[in-house]
């Protein structure tokens, strides 16, 4: 690869440093819609928001999904600072996670509603047994 065809792209999540290295172009979500960089991009400071952010490493697009965050870009190197940052296959795992527990809730809930409904028939059976034998006291 010759000069001026990359720049230096560094990504960090609250959490952890997401990527740091070489990229040809970043595609990221800006308050007005996605914004391209490309290398020699003029100098700011802008918003990013949450969504899906690509960036190009030797001609191969990578994608992640984005949090709110800013980016700083000047010709050379980019910044972009985000609360969250995730590989696709990390969203999978986590939304499984996610799933799972869900699961697990309702089956507890399930559970609790079959014990209410047992204590419940075990309440009225003794209520109606206290009632048989009041009557013949």
């Amino acid at each position: 690869m010759s000069m001026g065809k990359t720049f230096y792209l560094e990504i960090t999540a609250s959490d952890r440093r997401f990527y740091n290295g070489e990229c040809e172009m970043m595609i990221f979500p800006a308050v007005d819609g996605q914004q391209g960089i490309l290398p020699n991009h003029e100098s700011m400071v802008t918003a990013v928001k949450a969504g899906e952010l690509r960036f190009k490493v030797d001609g191969e697009w990578k994608e992640a999904a984005v949090g709110d965050g800013f980016v700083e870009i000047m010709p050379e190197f980019v910044v972009l600072l985000a609360d969250t940052v995730e590989w696709p296959e990390e969203i999978d795992i986590r939304r499984a996670n996610e799933a799972k527990e869900r699961a697990q809730e309702r089956l507890r809930q399930k559970e609790s509603q079959r014990e209410y409904y047992h204590s419940k028939a075990a309440l009225s059976r003794a209520m109606a047994r206290l009632k048989v034998t009041g009557k013949h006291l």
